[in-house]
């Protein structure tokens, strides 16, 4: 009987059928504690619990095929988060949670959708206007600020100490003097960005500038091959993983860095005003909303960053099959 489940559990498109199976009772069970309250909250809960523990047996990752195992990286992580949402979902209405406390994934699900144009104006005000440019400028002038500490090293000696400490000061700290520095508009989040992604940018560049081998600089060396001729050759692609690193950093530090500059002082748009003006109204599912838009945003950004980092590394081992 066993090895007659696991056979059958092994065909891909019977586990297929299972996930859509569980994703329609999850749904199900979702529309009735909306729409008939505590009274079903514990045998929909139950019933979850059970239907995913099947879907866990369903679904060993020993029997899975190739082609569904390049997709796993995003399956897993997609099911478990619609299977938190559910859970949370099950827990504030089964429970009356009040929602200025913690309201309902519907609910913020539906501030999203009734809100959209002002949560799309928030958006470019804080990603397109403050957190991108700044991104650019601050990786752009790490970059080459590190370019500079490579080709003089008392300069690499006086930067790197001054570039640890720069990054260890709170961003609560320095938000401020540059929004009176820059004003209120979307130059001084800009300036904000700038300064949290140049040092993660030199850090790193400068590591990666030097993560070249002995060998290869030698025979580079033999060739007569000048400093720049070496570094476009050699140790500019040798970089190439540490420079992504410190871009994926900065990726999600300029859009902390933006919203956070908003809560100083700004228009009456952008992430960070949206947030600090819904909680001194008590709307919190407008701020769940807001917290969306940033992260959705955020995780659109990082990814499109990976997916160049692929493209321009794929010799590297980390991107290997």
């Amino acid at each position: 009987m066993n090895n007659t489940f696991m056979t059958v559990a092994s065909n891909p498109a019977v586990r297929l059928i299972s996930a859509i199976m569980l994703g329609a009772a999850a749904a199900v069970a979702a529309l009735l504690l909306v729409h008939h309250g505590a009274e079903l909250f514990l045998p929909a809960t139950v019933a979850w619990a059970m239907l995913w523990y099947a879907n866990i047996l369903w679904s060993r990752p020993q029997s899975l095929s190739p082609s569904l195992g390049r997709h796993s990286a995003i399956g897993v992580p997609l099911v478990f988060g619609l299977t938190l949402i559910f859970l949370w979902e099950a827990a504030c209405v089964g429970l009356d949670v009040p929602t200025v406390l913690l309201p309902a994934p519907s609910l913020i699900l539906h501030k999203l959708v009734v809100s959209l144009p002002q949560l799309g104006a928030d958006f470019v005000q804080t990603f397109v206007r403050a957190a991108l440019p700044g991104w650019l400028i601050g990786s752009l002038a790490g970059f080459v600020a590190a370019l500079a500490c490579d080709r003089y090293d008392y300069l690499r000696r006086g930067l790197i100490p001054i570039g640890n400490f720069v990054s260890a000061l709170p961003i609560v700290g320095i938000a401020p003097i540059l929004v009176m520095w820059f004003g209120f508009d979307w130059q001084s989040k800009a300036a904000v960005v700038v300064v949290m992604t140049f040092f993660p940018m030199l850090v790193n560049a400068v590591a990666g500038l030097a993560a070249a081998g002995a060998i290869e600089r030698d025979l580079m060396h033999s060739y007569g091959a000048s400093w720049w001729r070496t570094l476009l050759a050699l140790r500019l692609p040798a970089a190439m993983p540490f420079l992504f690193n410190a871009l994926k950093i900065n990726a999600s530090l300029a859009l902390i860095g933006a919203i956070v500059a908003e809560f100083f002082g700004t228009p009456t748009l952008g992430m960070g005003f949206r947030i600090s003006t819904e909680v001194g109204r008590m709307s919190l599912d407008m701020v769940w909303a807001t917290i969306v838009v940033a992260a959705v945003a955020g995780s659109l950004f990082f990814g499109v960053i990976v997916l160049i980092e692929k493209k321009v590394t794929f010799w590297h081992p980390s991107n290997r099959q």
